[in-house]
């Protein structure tokens, strides 16, 4: 039974009457207990005596145990209920500070302020707000001017999660178990776009350093899963580079896996990078765009592209903040080098704190966690869109049960947009913070009554610990495709680490260029939709693959799996041009074929001896002399534009019309394939 409900504070419920005498820890007040209250008696000054010392966890051990024998004192109910919000466990200190106000209604003034505190945690929006009015009610107008704004601020984190509510987003969200989690902390999780590994920070035991905190807990150092058959396995450590005897924590990670961005707690703490060459990570290294020399950089992530770096800094030193931390870019410039700083503005920056900023793989929604905007309550996790005219969206709560009155932090999601991961405080944790993730659902579906029962109950079953919400949101960060696969020797089959460019074929710009594992030749490339990509793989002494991908802009997410092996160069090798175009039934070349023929230049100009054959092919619609002459035209047109650069005398053509189909002609696909150029080795001494 509750003792108290905030419809009017202070008044005893009828049933508790003569349970609200404040009761002292004085030895006439325990006549049949002497033995027990000597206990009491010496837990409590000893309690005090570690309260007074800031010792919160030595206070809170001994006055539970005062409190088992003496639960009518309204200062020990008071002072364990400060200590639960101290810790951040401000659901705990509910029943506490009820029990304080109907012993001593005038206990403390700021009695009032903590327990909405706890009522906003625990989700009693209405108790809260009446809470936070009463407290607000008491100060006198010095202490108005002081407090006012965060009071305010409080009720309207309680009126959103009001409003949050009523309207909740259809989503999962379960904690991720033993295989993740540990009883220590473990957060700020960063995973692959195709969702196959995830690095996170965790303060369990480890093999880098001995040393706890107040709470039991070691200094951070980052660990790693990955996902097998959709189940992410038990987390390793990850090993020296990239753990050191410092705090080393997960701030980012590429799309593809291949570059991490670390947080070190030396010099008051930095961002360090550290890429992945084959199964070695290498040393970390000071990453400058991101760092200052006296502010606090704790987060960063890299765009798709791998171009722009958005990051979060409390610097005030050149630069001006709209508040605490604020979120940043910084862009690397046609040289190389990295830009200056550029504050994101107002739409996306409050006076309060902006942190763990995350780019998706789209190229155009950031993530990031913030306790301003429209929330309920410390930080929680928002949305904003790249509009076409470059600015910001106004940044969206992901709303309940995603968000909650407690810190949600670290959000990340994969390319599909169906899942995201992030660190939160939760009723029911295996340690203080863990990672949960979440599922979101797709719209509604229109159930009869006795259908919808039969799915409430099953949702509801105990087996599985999750939250399910009811409405609808709209999740659109699918727009984007990820190509991966990996990239072998055509005749060994040994992995190759190669290079992989991806160009712009409307622009010729190149956009963005990785590299394939060297050990297990794996490779990710993220396309955002709405462009046509030319992609090449390139490796000295080999011939180059070529894929074109024209991805309408309302392409939802997919992913393209390719086994790429690379030929070797040597007489008789032969590619396929995917990235020559033509005008439709001409020979006229597209300029889009540029950075596709410059390619081969480049490879004839590295091996000097090279004769090649260019060849033209058809589909089969259409005479055969015409097939013949365009298929022709079009190998002569190639030849022409390499003669530019390369010697003629090393450069032969000739068309095939359709007599070498690589598809069936049957199918509009099979036709394209067969409308195409070839490029062949005909001689390399």
């Amino acid at each position: 039974m509750r003792l108290l409900t905030l419809l009017c504070f202070g008044l005893l419920c009828g049933s508790m009457a003569a349970q609200t005498q404040n009761i002292e820890f004085n030895k006439k007040n325990f006549p049949d207990n002497p033995e027990g209250f000597k206990t009491a008696k010496h837990a409590w000054e000893e309690g005090n005596k570690a309260f007074d010392n800031n010792d919160f966890p030595a206070a809170l051990e001994q006055f539970l145990v005062a409190f088992a024998v003496n639960p009518y004192n309204a200062e020990l109910n008071y002072k364990i209920g400060k200590i639960y919000v101290h810790t951040r466990e401000e659901k705990r200190a509910v029943p506490y500070f009820e029990a304080a106000l109907l012993l001593n209604p005038t206990i403390a003034p700021d009695i009032y302020y903590n327990l909405g505190l706890g009522y906003q945690m625990s989700m009693r929006f209405g108790d809260a707000i009446t809470a936070f009015r009463k407290y607000k009610s008491l100060l006198n107008p010095g202490q108005l001017k002081l407090e006012g704004k965060m009071i305010d601020r409080r009720i309207y984190e309680s009126e959103n999660g009001m409003e949050f509510m009523k309207d909740t987003t259809r989503a999962f969200v379960n904690n991720m178990g033993a295989n993740i989690n540990s009883p220590c902390t473990d957060h700020s999780p960063v995973i692959t776009a195709d969702q196959s590994m995830m690095l996170f920070t965790s303060r369990r035991a480890n093999s880098f350093n001995s040393h706890k905190d107040e709470y039991g807990e070691y200094d951070e150092n980052i660990w790693y899963s990955t996902r097998k058959n959709g189940k992410w396995l038990p987390a390793q450590e990850m090993p020296k580079p990239i753990n050191t005897k410092d705090n080393d924590a997960t701030v980012g990670l590429s799309p593809d896996g291949q570059r991490l961005l670390i947080y070190n707690g030396k010099n008051g703490g930095d961002i360090f990078i550290s890429e992945k060459r084959g199964n070695e990570w290498s040393s970390p290294k000071f990453f400058t765009p991101v760092n200052t020399a006296h502010g606090h950089e704790g987060n960063a992530s890299f765009s798709f592209d791998g171009k722009t770096v958005y990051f979060t800094s409390d610097a005030n030193l050149k630069i001006t903040n709209y508040g605490e931390h604020d979120i940043f870019k910084c862009e690397m410039g046609p040289d190389g080098k990295w830009g200056k700083w550029i504050n994101l503005g107002p739409i996306i920056n409050t006076e309060y704190d902006e942190v763990d900023v995350f780019a998706h793989p789209d190229g155009r929604t950031l993530y990031f966690s913030s306790t301003g905007h429209k929330g309920m309550g410390d930080y929680d996790v928002f949305r904003t869109e790249l509009q076409d005219d470059g600015t910001w969206s106004t940044p969206v709560n992901l709303g309940y049960p995603i968000n909650t009155p407690a810190s949600e932090r670290a959000f990340v999601t994969v390319g599909s947009g169906r899942f995201g991961y992030y660190s939160a405080f939760r009723d029911g944790g295996m340690g203080r913070y863990d990672i949960y993730e979440i599922r979101f659902l797709g719209p509604p579906k229109h159930l009869s009554m006795s259908t919808e029962n039969m799915l409430i109950s099953a949702l509801t079953n105990p087996i599985q610990t999750s939250v399910v919400a009811q409405e609808a949101v709209e999740i659109r960060t699918n727009r984007l495709t990820i190509f991966k696969g990996l990239v072998r020797d055509a005749e060994t089959k040994n992995f190759l680490e190669a290079s992989i460019v991806v160009t712009d074929n409307s622009t010729g710009q190149i956009i963005s260029t990785l590299n394939s594992n060297a050990a297990t030749g794996e490779f990710l490339v993220p396309l955002p939709s709405g462009k046509d990509y030319g992609i090449a793989v390139k490796k000295d002494g080999y011939l180059f693959y070529s894929e074109n991908f024209n991805i309408p802009a309302t392409t939802n997410y997919q992913e393209i799996v390719k086994e790429v092996d690379l030929l070797p160069l040597r007489n008789n090798a032969t590619i396929v041009l995917r990235n020559v175009f033509f005008e439709t039934a001409s020979a006229k070349l597209d300029p889009k074929s540029n950075a596709e023929l410059d390619n081969l230049i480049k490879i004839m100009k590295d091996n000097p001896k090279m004769v090649i054959e260019i060849s033209g092919h058809t589909d089969n619609v259409g005479s055969r002399a015409y097939n013949q002459n365009l298929s022709e035209n079009r190998a002569a047109a190639v030849v022409a534009y390499l003669s530019k650069q390369i010697d003629k005398s090393r450069l032969q053509y000739a068309g095939y019309g359709f007599d070498h189909p690589v598809a069936s002609n049957d199918t509009a696909d099979g036709r394209a394939e067969n409308r195409r150029v070839e490029f062949k080795i005909i001689s390399m001494n």
